[in-house]
């Protein structure tokens, strides 16, 4: 007979936090990308505010991360690709983090919103795509896909998160110069 005791991690405990971790991220993702198409604003309104971070022209972007953000959604739930779709939340959150998020501090109650949200995001993405899905996914029962977890997960989410993220914003990102003051 078997008896657990405090501490002690089993597979079945693993493909459980892992499956959690992946709906929860998931479900932050499908949520956020489908406010953004038909929420509020809808697409127009997301562009809009695309546009006044510095983001040209907006409704690429806008269409760009809500469609990354539903994608990226979608592959978590089913635990498919799960290192890209790591790489999806990492480019996206990145973007953010840097555009919108960066300048006001960590906190996110504070005004302008700080960077603490998609930092924790951000890492999620990184953990989730490294770890891989775990047992309850399609990745653990497609040949080779669980080859991409562990080390190459890490370098598909987090290399290719950062790398798709600052190319994007060195082609796109040009945020309004603010004036200099006048010192007399």
């Amino acid at each position: 007979m078997t008896h657990l005791i405090l501490g002690d991690v089993s597979p079945s405990s693993v493909n459980f936090a892992l499956l959690v971790a992946r709906i929860v991220l998931a479900g932050v993702f499908l949520a956020h990308g489908i406010n953004h198409i038909i929420g509020g604003g809808k697409i127009a309104g997301t562009a809009r505010w695309f546009e006044s971070l510095g983001m040209r022209p907006g409704i690429l972007h806008a269409w760009m991360a809500s469609l990354t953000e539903v994608g990226a959604g979608a592959l978590l739930v089913l635990g498919l690709l799960t290192p890209v779709a790591g790489a999806g939340v990492v480019g996206v959150m990145l973007v953010a983090w840097i555009t919108n998020h960066l300048r006001n501090g960590f906190f996110i109650f504070r005004p302008g919103e700080g960077w603490e949200y998609v930092m924790t995001l951000t890492m999620l993405g990184v953990v989730v795509g490294t770890l891989g899905p775990g047992q309850w996914s399609v990745d653990a029962h497609v040949a080779h896909l669980s080859d991409l977890w562990g080390w190459p997960g890490l370098g598909i989410s987090l290399g290719g998160g950062a790398l798709g993220a600052a190319l994007l914003l060195a082609v796109y990102w040009r945020p309004e110069k603010k004036p200099a003051s006048a010192t007399g």
